[in-house]
């Protein structure tokens, strides 16, 4: 595909805030700052941003407990999602969402969801509204190996593919449900191989290969755009830590796996094609991980200035009133 230097770099960018992202909220949480869990999305980052660089500013995603990578690859603010799993009063969420409920309506990015699944049906909802509308937006739904095997994935893609909507399945299928491998899970290889049954195309790519993702998404988003109805993605991914937080020792995984993955590290592979295509300099690109880490550094900083939420403040955003 030929794609302006600019937007490469801008994609590589987006990579490195991640992967600085995720890694400082592993050690925030191993630090007891952040209270809870924190399901990092270090290994995966090809897949965000491979699929939002295909997308408008206008067009919607639905996410995962897996959530951060998704709104920063949108556009999300890392001060606002630092304060939001600060448990602070700037955050997204108000501090009372934490980690997987992180979202940002005026970027389209309608939440992360702490349940398996959950996803799915929201997104439908999104896609039979930009068709109702006839306003031209796409939505693209990201969940894992695990969810697709949940009823909501069946009866959103039996809908989607019914009524033909503007929606992109993106299964983000990094090989284990939780702790279980995808082996022991599904009697499929391929979740893609699930598209048929819905009337909808349904391709395998390496989701380590953020140009790969790109290429695929920019075509269902084309697709979906034209009216042709929805298709699904699934990109073969691979997270490099624990289902929770970075390393507690709770996945067992054979050591050669892990090094084999890790090896095709998404953010190394990337570089060395831009370097490789002169799109940048081995100075340029450390420059853009250092810049980034800086301002990692200024976004927990201002979450950490920001005040924790007002006890009485408990319930609102959570009820409506309603009047006669």
């Amino acid at each position: 595909m030929d794609i302006p230097r600019e937007k490469l770099l801008g994609m590589y960018e987006r990579m490195v805030r991640i992967r600085e992202f995720e890694e400082r909220a592993g050690t925030l949480m191993e630090q007891t700052r952040i209270p809870g869990a924190v399901h990092l999305y270090v290994g995966e980052e090809a897949v965000a941003v491979g699929v939002c660089n295909a997308l408008t500013d206008q067009d919607y995603i639905t996410s995962t407990h897996r959530g951060h990578g998704h709104l920063i690859a949108k556009g999300g603010d890392t001060r606002r999602m630092f304060a939001e799993l600060l448990g602070r009063v700037d955050g997204y969420c108000k501090g009372k969402g934490g980690s997987m409920h992180v979202a940002d309506l005026d970027l389209g990015m309608l939440g992360a969801n702490g349940i398996v699944g959950g996803g799915p049906p929201i997104a439908v909802g999104a896609a039979f509204a930009a068709q109702y509308r006839d306003d031209g937006r796409v939505c693209a739904c990201f969940f894992g190996d695990g969810a697709s095997n949940e009823g909501t994935f069946h009866e959103a893609a039996n809908m989607a593919g019914l009524y033909k909507l503007p929606l992109i399945f993106v299964c983000e299928n990094n090989l284990y449900g939780e702790f279980t491998r995808q082996a022991e899970h599904q009697p499929i290889k391929d979740v893609a191989d699930r598209a048929a049954s819905y009337g909808m195309p349904g391709i395998s790519i390496d989701g380590m290969d953020v140009l790969a993702v790109y290429e695929a998404a920019t075509e269902a988003v084309a697709r979906a755009r034209r009216g042709e109805g929805p298709t699904l993605i699934e990109c073969k991914t691979y997270r490099f830590y624990d289902h929770v937080g970075r390393d507690f020792g709770i996945l067992k995984r054979d050591p050669d796996e892990v090094a084999f993955w890790k090896g095709r590290d998404p953010l190394a592979q990337f570089r060395a094609t831009l370097l490789a295509q002169g799109v940048i300099t081995e100075a340029e690109a450390d420059a853009v991980i250092e810049r980034e880490r800086a301002a990692i550094d200024e976004a927990v900083a201002w979450a950490e200035k920001s005040p924790e939420p007002d006890p009485a403040d408990l319930l609102t955003d959570v009820y409506t009133e309603v009047t006669a």
